[in-house]
């Protein structure tokens, strides 16, 4: 393989896909997973996610009027919080089976913020449109992740706020407990409740290739963002980051 065939190539997990391809395949893997998204996350999490999505929007100082931008909205959890705060929110995910799930269960809460089906790497949007933009556990699942978070700081107004919310790296001396649960537990629970080995066999070695927070911190400031500030949850399995635009 040549180093420019290489250059096109990037990981779906531990495994090397053409760039291209990793789209579909993320694809496939929430095609496969949305019915039983939420119980899954309950189960995985022992109902973690709940409090660390509750966090997420603490720091994302939400104030009534505010216009929001939650990217990979999947059931729509954020967007629910920062509606009953009073802000504008407006929902986006690139998998249409996460788009319905989270419309769908916004809708049971008398709620029916816009959403649209998009890639987070070219959002359909004006720039300056947000005064926040958000996105949990959705940036690890993206091709070009400088890419996506350029696109974030572009649809912020000045002095906006870019919350992510995402798996991270643990505190080393729990590192092996947690793969033992992560590449154990992870694909049985998956088998039995969701019919899916091996999308949360994907889901673990998604979070083990995803940057760590000094590493997501720089790549924030890298596209634009200020004041960029890393919140460790759960020993650093799980990290919230916070910046700003100028």
């Amino acid at each position: 393989m040549s180093d420019d065939d290489k250059s096109r190539e990037t990981h779906f997990g531990y495994a090397r896909v053409a760039d291209g391809e990793k789209s579909r395949l993320v694809g496939q893997v929430f095609d496969s997973v949305a019915d039983r998204y939420d119980v899954m996350n309950d189960l995985m999490s022992f109902g973690l996610h709940r409090l660390w999505k509750t966090f997420a929007v603490t720091l994302a100082n939400i104030r009534p009027g505010e216009r929001v931008l939650d990217i990979a909205t999947g059931s729509g959890d954020l967007a629910r919080a920062m509606a009953r705060r009073g802000a504008e929110v407006w929902v986006t995910d690139i998998n249409a089976s996460m788009l319905r799930r989270g419309r769908d269960r916004l809708a049971d809460s008398g709620l029916l913020p816009p959403a649209v089906q998009c890639d987070a790497e070219h959002l359909p949007f004006r720039p300056g449109s947000f005064d926040c933009v958000t996105v949990a556990f959705g940036l690890r699942n993206m091709t070009h992740q400088d890419l996506a978070l350029a696109e974030m700081q572009r649809q912020l107004k000045p002095g906006g706020r870019l919350i992510v919310l995402e798996f991270s790296h643990i505190w080393k001396p729990l590192a092996p407990l947690y793969d033992a649960y992560s590449f154990r537990v992870l694909p049985w629970l998956g088998a039995r409740v969701a019919g899916d080995a091996d999308s949360y066999r994907y889901l673990a070695e998604s979070i083990r290739m995803h940057p760590d927070q000094e590493t997501l911190a720089a790549m924030m400031r890298d596209a634009g963002l200020s004041r960029v500030e890393c919140f460790n949850l759960a020993a650093g399995a799980v990290a919230v980051h916070r910046g700003y635009r100028l």
